[in-house]
């Protein structure tokens, strides 16, 4: 079983589509921690933007797949800090993706997603919704997330 429970499918024996995702996650059936991630950017914990370039006139040119995996690269540090380090990135249950234009995003977020999570029978539910804005001007993805670690 992966670390972040048991997934299920509708139909196991269709191939799987562009985007990686069971249809449920189950938590492990053993003792474990819940962590509830807060919604997460691709602000690294020195202060840097990954993704962002910003431009002489000070507009910035943001790129979606190097925002992508700074977001995971920061969840997986965050539940790694917050389980003590039994727990990483493969350990979220249950994910929300906030991107600001789909038909131009999504599918470099999609790709950057598929190369952490490589299989329906390892990566967390997932929706991703489409928004106006969020709360930096910096920022083109966006992830909340949950994580359950099995403990001692």
């Amino acid at each position: 079983m992966a670390p972040n429970g048991e997934a299920y499918l509708l139909n196991p024996e269709l191939p799987a589509g562009p985007t990686i995702f069971p249809q449920a996650r189950t938590a492990p059936a053993a003792k474990h921690k819940t962590i509830y991630i807060s919604g997460t950017a691709c602000c690294r914990p020195d202060g840097t933007w990954e993704g962002v370039t910003t431009n002489a006139d000070g507009t910035h040119t943001l790129d979606i797949r190097v925002q992508t995996a700074a977001v995971l690269k920061n969840i997986d540090d965050i539940v790694k800090g917050a389980s003590g380090g039994k727990g990483g990135i493969h350990n979220v249950i249950d994910a929300v993706v906030y991107i600001l234009d789909m038909k131009s995003q999504y599918a470099g977020m999609n790709e950057e997603w598929n190369k952490v999570f490589t299989s329906r029978e390892t990566a967390p539910a997932r929706a991703t919704i489409g928004v106006r804005e969020l709360p930096d001007p910096r920022m083109i993805v966006e992830v909340k997330a949950v994580a359950v670690v099995e403990e001692d």
